[in-house]
């Protein structure tokens, strides 16, 4: 699985007309800095734990991206442990408190996500025993995790959904009305317990009925198989939990104003600004990345850009605003360190352009965080499901596996280096020149 191809640029104009332009006019550059702190702090370990739609590494990864993107300076390691089958009880992996000893409290976790459910309410109408068993062993689930981890803080994550939007329902009220009961269990057992609670059920359900209802043929792909979303089912997962981590929308924020060369800026700063013969320029050092709206799979892209339109995910998520006022001209073409990126009308500037939906140096620096983030991930998925699981019972692969898994854990502190370095961001000059 290939997180993010070269050709994205097919990728960003489609999705730019299926939005219509709200991404690239939004709303004046203002920031929207939030009342409450982000939730994960300098020196968290995060372990994303659950069943096979966390195994895709999908959700996991977009929220990996987006942090070390947003957070350039925030040290955060992340492991992904997922798996296939699985229910509150275990599975594929091993019975629940292997599983939880071996691919959670290993790492030391300081955050721990859990979503599972999918599962353990077996495609059928709910069935109040197979609903005690789920409640009995998430509670178990939770009480070890916490009682191995002291001090952990845990997000217990309600199930994504089974798609009874975009098909008929199999039985009477659907399989996805039996997930929500499961899921009203799960917010109400993470207020006992302290934790944390997001859903990752509604917002994906209220995004399949607006694709529904634009487009039914690729609504219906974005959960192709209706337990697995694709990139776009999973983009709207990953904006669930960072909301529920109170993620910044803003990225950066710049303002000028042409006539006195005065700027203004939030998480950026701006010098240099010169205007000559018309022509408007200035230098900007953001203090972070813009998320690419891009599908990561152009050979699926249609229903991944009907997702996106069909959510708030640029609004909530990812505004790196830009906004020049009392220009002269009727358009202008902005250029990012020469090369041009689009043209705009005085009135669109004026008005704020985003420029997280342009295809700008910002963005290839971020695609190539993604790229070095789903390299990272790979390098420990392939230790710990074709190594480490596998090998461990095999007596003769006892001789070589502690230095082999040793070497492989080794490669992470080098790839995050990669991943963190190629996340700083680079002061870029900035130009707008009349047409």
């Amino acid at each position: 699985m290939n997180l993010f191809k070269n050709n994205m640029n097919k990728s960003f104009v489609t999705l730019a007309a299926l939005i219509g332009g709200m991404a690239f006019l939004g709303v004046p550059a203002q920031a929207q800095t939030p009342t409450t702190p982000f939730a994960l702090k300098n020196g968290d370990r995060v372990v994303f734990y659950g069943d096979s739609i966390t195994d895709q590494r999908m959700y996991t990864l977009l929220t990996e991206q987006y942090i070390v993107t947003r957070f350039p300076n925030l040290n955060v390691r992340f492991v992904h442990s997922g798996w296939g089958g699985d229910r509150v009880t275990g599975g594929g992996g091993g019975q629940i408190d292997l599983r939880l000893d071996r691919d959670v409290t290993a790492y030391k976790p300081s955050v721990v996500t859990v979503m599972l459910g999918m599962n353990d309410a077996s495609y059928r109408a709910f069935d109040a025993g197979i609903f005690n068993t789920y409640a009995d062993g998430y509670k178990h689930l939770v009480e070890k995790v916490k009682k191995d981890n002291p001090g952990v803080r845990l997000t217990l994550i309600q199930p994504s959904p089974y798609d009874d939007v975009t098909r008929l329902e199999g039985f009477p009220g659907g399989y996805n009305a039996v997930l929500l009961r499961y899921a009203s269990f799960v917010g109400q057992l993470a207020s006992e317990q302290g934790a944390g609670v997001a859903d990752l059920n509604n917002p994906v359900v209220a995004m399949l009925k607006k694709a529904q209802a634009a487009d039914p043929t690729n609504a219906a792909k974005i959960i192709a198989d209706r337990v697995h979303p694709g990139w776009g089912g999973q983009l709207i997962m990953a904006e669930c939990l960072l909301k529920a981590w109170n993620a910044p929308a803003l990225v950066s924020s710049v303002s000028v104003d042409a006539a006195s060369g005065k700027a203004q800026a939030q998480n950026a700063k701006v010098s240099k600004v010169q205007a000559k013969d018309g022509l408007l320029s200035w230098s900007a050092l953001e203090g972070s990345l813009p998320f690419p709206l891009g599908s990561p799979d152009p050979n699926n892209a249609a229903p991944y850009n009907l997702a996106v339109a069909s959510s708030d995910f640029v609004e909530a998520l990812d505004k790196e605003m830009l906004t020049v006022t009392n220009l002269a001209a009727p358009r202008y073409t902005l250029k990012i360190d020469g090369k041009s990126t689009g043209e705009f009308t005085k009135e669109q500037l004026a008005a704020g352009v985003n420029l997280a939906t342009l295809n700008t140096p910002m963005l290839q620096q971020a695609l190539l965080v993604g790229k070095l983030t789903q390299l990272r991930s790979n390098v420990h998925n392939s230790r710990w499901r074709e190594y480490q699981v596998p090998q461990a019972s095999d007596t003769q692969a006892a001789q070589f596996l502690p230095n082999l898994l040793k070497n492989l854990d080794a490669a992470d502190e080098p790839l995050t280096k990669a991943q963190r370095d190629a996340a700083k961001p680079r002061a870029h000059l900035f130009s707008l020149e009349p047409k």
